[in-house]
């Protein structure tokens, strides 16, 4: 499979810490140093994550080499959907007029953008499909709480998408050498870790050490598991995205894993956390950096549990 063309969408309203010094009084310090978070993106009033997914594609329709009529599979990717019916693939190929292809929406938290890359890989292999467009768009500001001194204050909401093809179209292509997802609903906290109950609290965060101990542990295995699959090492690897959940959690896989700070992509500063569309969103921002032969590694964790990792080559 291969990555013809990436494209990320993140909304023009900004918050800065300040604004939850002034509403619960969370200082910009303290909630730098517990999530490395300075600012996060929120979705205006008339944006939701159908229309999110909309404008991620509007933002690189001009870099497909190809017509996106020619689409025959769209997957979204999403834990925060503005409709749970008309899903935003579905609206995605509504607005763009993408006729007879197939459209569906996976979930599977913050690790849903890995997943549907999974099932595109699915229909690749049974010759259901040729080319695929996968979105991932999280709305998490319309589930989440300002006033939660717990976790209110780390989300942010976007959008990022992907292109695939199941044989190469040009050199500019990243080539998808292999992906993994795994379910860990039956560790620690699975079911009650992070949660969106929509008519019980929103999106919430009860448990966030047990997230932290899981998702440091499980992000490192996704990663030294593909690459020994591979005949990788961890001095292959040239990037390096992980999930953009927390800065300590970055920090802490990092160190495990031996990385230097030059391999580490991370947007979480600017952004928060933007859910299962922080990797792609990393990946598309620096898209124009990656080199030939280059050795990219994305991992996810995502609350249920859940986690997942993509091996990929410039």
């Amino acid at each position: 499979m291969y990555i013809n063309a990436t494209c990320h969408y993140l909304p023009d309203k900004i918050i800065p810490n300040s604004y939850y010094t002034d509403l619960i009084d969370l200082s910009d310090e303290w909630i730098y140093k517990r999530s490395g978070i300075r600012t996060r993106t929120k979705a205006g009033v008339d944006e939701n994550t159908n229309t999110m997914s909309i404008d991620v594609i509007k933002s690189g329709i001009d870099r497909l080499p190809y017509d996106l009529k020619e689409v025959d599979l769209i997957v979204g990717a999403t834990y925060t959907p503005y409709d749970t019916v008309a899903t935003n693939a579905h609206a995605i190929q509504s607005h763009f007029a993408i006729a007879r292809a197939k459209a569906l929406s996976v979930s599977s938290a913050c690790s849903s953008f890995i997943n549907a890359v999974e099932i595109v890989e699915g229909y690749f292999a049974t010759n259901k499909s040729r080319r695929a467009l996968v979105v991932a768009s999280e709305h998490n500001t319309a589930y989440s709480d300002d006033y939660d001194k717990q976790s209110g204050y780390l989300w942010g909401d976007g959008a990022g998408a992907a292109f695939i093809s199941k044989e190469r179209i040009s050199e500019e292509d990243i080539e998808i050498l292999d992906l993994n997802t795994t379910g860990l609903a039956d560790v620690g906290k699975g079911l009650e870790g992070v949660y969106l109950r929509p008519n019980k609290g929103g999106l919430q965060m009860p448990y966030g050490k047990d997230i932290f101990v899981h998702a440091c542990k499980h992000m490192v295995f996704e990663v030294d598991n593909i690459l020994k699959k591979n005949g990788f090492t961890l001095k292959d690897i040239t990037h390096f995205i992980p999930h953009q959940a927390n800065a300590r959690i970055i920090g802490n896989v990092g160190e495990s894993l031996g990385l230097q700070n030059g391999q580490l992509i991370m947007n979480i500063e600017d952004t928060g956390n933007t859910g299962s569309a922080s990797t792609i969103i990393a990946l598309s921002q620096n898209w124009q950096r990656f080199k030939k032969g280059e050795l990219i590694v994305i991992t996810v964790f995502g609350g249920g549990y859940s986690s997942g990792a993509m091996l990929l080559r410039k």
